[in-house]
């Protein structure tokens, strides 16, 4: 057979033949797409989403009483949540290397999730945010860029050195009770000075329910080079500060319930939160220094759920036990059934199974 043909088609410029392209199977696509989703589920936490827009909620109750514009209700609740996602993208975006330790198995150490991606999703998550403020109230989008500083403050620099970082992870929540308080009022005017005890509120129980998040990881937080409180001065002295933080949140809250609209209806839901508090902190103050893992895992899962309760508590004190527990116990089940389901995978890496088995 001659091959001048072919040299000639060659040397008069004939491309030649190009292999076709092979397409990945539509299944093999799905299956990617239908992994990232999950990595990006995953990275929301579904169950602790509820928890910013019902404080939200609580917020615009107590500062706009019982009848407040449904569209600037839906403000105070999306906002906080949309700010919510967003610090959660962000937190694992500056938390990769430490995660890479600890928890090699979340979304961006294992792959699943590009550390672009998760800083772009956290950015857009924020300027939400900002979008829906600007639409409802704007003068209160101060707000909201303070929030996504703090994000930025606490995940970057201020989590890794003790109790400023806990400290601002519950002035987070505390701007979530003022944003809700804010976005009410009318035009220009500040919130209800009403609103202060329990933006207080938010901010001692939620630094104490972050504490009590550290103790999980301990050994990660150490071999990353984080001095957390538990890092720094052990697990039984990081559950008694976080044991004193929540009792005084739980008393200041007990106050303001007296002078609530309807104290009577708040006051029970704060015993209910109560009662799930002893049930979180009791094991953890009884295991001192051989605290585990999981056992401070569990400790925060009834803690996810408590601070549901102790929000709809202060949205009981101005609506009333009927539109409280309408919006409690919805939340509460998708987040108790969420946590089940996801938590201890995405918090604690799989133990490897022993000769295959």
């Amino acid at each position: 057979m001659s091959v001048e043909p072919v040299r000639a088609g060659r040397a008069a410029g004939a491309r030649p033949a190009e292999l076709p392209q092979i397409s990945p199977p539509a299944g093999a696509a799905r299956s990617r797409l239908r992994h990232t989703l999950r990595a990006h589920v995953q990275t929301w936490r579904p169950y602790t989403l509820a928890y910013p827009g019902i404080v939200g909620l609580a917020g615009a109750a107590a500062g706009g009483g019982p009848a407040t514009n449904a569209g600037l209700i839906a403000a105070a609740v999306a906002a906080p949540m949309a700010s919510w996602i967003g610090g959660h993208y962000l937190g694992d975006y500056y938390d990769r290397d430490l995660d890479a330790i600890s928890k090699a198995q979340r979304p961006i150490p294992s792959g699943r999730l590009s550390p672009r991606s998760a800083r772009a999703c956290g950015i857009v998550a924020v300027l939400a945010a900002g979008g829906i403020t600007l639409v409802a109230n704007w003068p209160v989008v101060v707000a909201v860029l303070v929030a996504g500083i703090g994000i930025v403050a606490y995940s970057r620099l201020l989590k890794r050195h003790g109790i400023w970082g806990n400290a601002v992870r519950g002035l987070l929540t505390a701007l979530a009770v003022l944003y809700g308080a804010a976005v009410v009022a009318p035009l220009g005017e500040p919130p209800s000075w009403r609103i202060v005890p329990l933006a207080m509120v938010a901010l001692l129980h939620d630094t104490a329910t972050n504490l009590v998040g550290t103790l999980r990881d301990i050994d990660g937080d150490r071999a990353g080079g984080y001095r957390t409180l538990p890092v720094q001065h052990g697990p039984r002295y990081t559950t008694r500060t976080a044991t004193v933080l929540y009792i005084a949140a739980l008393l200041l809250a007990a106050g303001a319930a007296t002078v609530a609209t309807r104290p009577e209806a708040s006051l029970f839901l704060l015993l209910v939160a109560a009662g799930m508090g002893v049930k979180a902190f009791r094991p953890l103050l009884t295991s001192g220094a051989q605290l585990t893992g999981q056992a401070a895992l569990r400790g925060h899962e009834v803690l996810v759920g408590e601070r549901l309760v102790l929000a709809a508590a202060v949205l009981a004190g101005t609506w009333g036990p009927i539109p409280a527990l309408t919006v409690l116990l919805p939340v509460l089940s998708v987040s108790l059934a969420t946590q089940h389901r996801m938590r201890a995978k995405h918090e604690l890496p799989s133990t490897p199974k022993v000769g295959g088995i």
